[in-house]
């Protein structure tokens, strides 16, 4: 009897540890919002857009070696993030979408789910820059699809649970910023200060929307140095960035990390980590040999003063060692560059007031 119970118990230490391998994940998922610097698909499903990235040479250096719709030439920081803390690369909502639209495949969503889209914006009349992008509010009410199928599943307190260990991730504002360059009727209405400030409070009421729906633990970029892309650059005859532009994402960025204070005031069973991408950036193109770049102006992919005239189409060319580029493309960092931007927001620094390994401890 002794030895049948000795037998049982070590049967249940063996299977209690295959379970433990397989559940080796820091966190149960990750639920994905943004735009193209974070998209691994979404808008290969929207017809009418025009920002899509499901054609070569994108994909050029992805496992598969062909094209995803990731804005890349392989990967992105999202799918980095994902590798860091053990989890598949969260897919596309809309790729979960039947042919018909009647049926979700719902099994994903436990493990996290990507709602980013290229040329998204925190405003819904951003999107009209490429015709067709899911904005901020849309993916926001996508997720509320989610919710309900989580608390459905799981129950209430499951699903809060299940939740309040997950991540949320946000990296959005960059069109934004270059809708109100382009446009004259923004500015018009608009002062600078006044636009950013509007930027930073709409994506503080979104984020406090998440909160509704069980987020708890944010991971939340900045925006960059989007004036120096090659896309900024090839308009100065210098090639110099645009430094008005950084200008208001510096601004930008001052204003969001207020409102992320000003949310876990209001919302005290939050945390959030702040990945500093302006600065990374900043180091990068003022110190670009220390971190193995040999090019940071022009694109590696496209046509034209700085490859920046013609996007990363099939008729373009591309540069033969992607890893010493700063940019894939007129507007979009390499996936050796976004390689280096989730180290960072996983081990920091430029993450405030935690990086990620921290957040996840909480």
């Amino acid at each position: 009897m002794g030895s049948q119970l000795l037998l049982s118990l070590l049967l249940l230490l063996f299977f209690s540890s295959l379970i433990r391998v397989s559940n080796s994940s820091l966190v149960p998922a990750i639920y994905v919002f943004g735009d193209s610097l974070v998209d691994v698909g979404n808008n290969n499903h929207l017809k009418l857009s025009l920002a899509k990235a499901n054609f070569p040479h994108n994909g050029l250096d992805f496992p598969t070696k062909k094209p995803t719709g990731r804005f890349s030439n392989g990967k992105n920081a999202a799918d980095f993030v994902a590798e860091r803390v053990g989890l598949a690369t969260s897919p596309p909502y809309l790729s979960l979408i039947s042919k018909f639209r009647k049926t979700v495949n719902t099994a994903p969503f436990k493990t996290g789910v990507s709602f980013a889209s290229g040329g998204a914006g925190i405003f819904n009349e951003t999107n009209n820059l490429f015709k067709q992008s899911v904005a901020m509010e849309q993916q926001i009410e996508l997720y509320s699809r989610v919710y309900t199928n989580l608390v459905g599943e799981l129950g209430s307190s499951g699903a809060a649970a299940h939740l309040s260990k997950s991540l949320f991730t946000i990296v959005i504002g960059s069109n934004d910023i270059f809708g109100y360059h382009e446009s004259s009727d923004l500015r018009k209405k608009y002062s600078p200060q006044q636009y950013l400030d509007l930027m930073a409070s709409t994506l503080h009421s979104q984020l406090k929307r998440l909160h509704g729906y069980g987020a708890r633990k944010y991971v939340v970029g900045g925006i960059g140095l989007v004036g120096c892309a090659p896309s900024q650059r090839k308009r100065s005859e210098t090639e110099d960035c645009d430094e008005e532009v950084n200008n208001w994402a510096a601004i930008y960025n001052t204003a969001l990390k207020s409102k992320l204070e000003t949310l876990k005031m209001e919302l005290n069973d939050i945390s959030f980590s702040y990945f500093d991408v302006y600065q990374v950036m900043s180091n990068f193109i003022h110190s670009p040999s220390s971190y193995g770049f040999t090019e940071i102006k022009s694109a590696c992919c496209g046509l034209g003063k700085l490859n920046a005239d013609v996007p990363c189409l099939p008729i373009a060319k591309f540069c033969s060692n992607r890893n010493n580029h700063l940019f894939w493309d007129l507007y979009h960092p390499t996936q050796e560059a976004h390689r280096m931007f989730a180290n960072y927001i996983f081990d920091g620094p430029f993450t405030y007031p935690l990086n990620l390994k921290q957040l996840i401890a909480l």
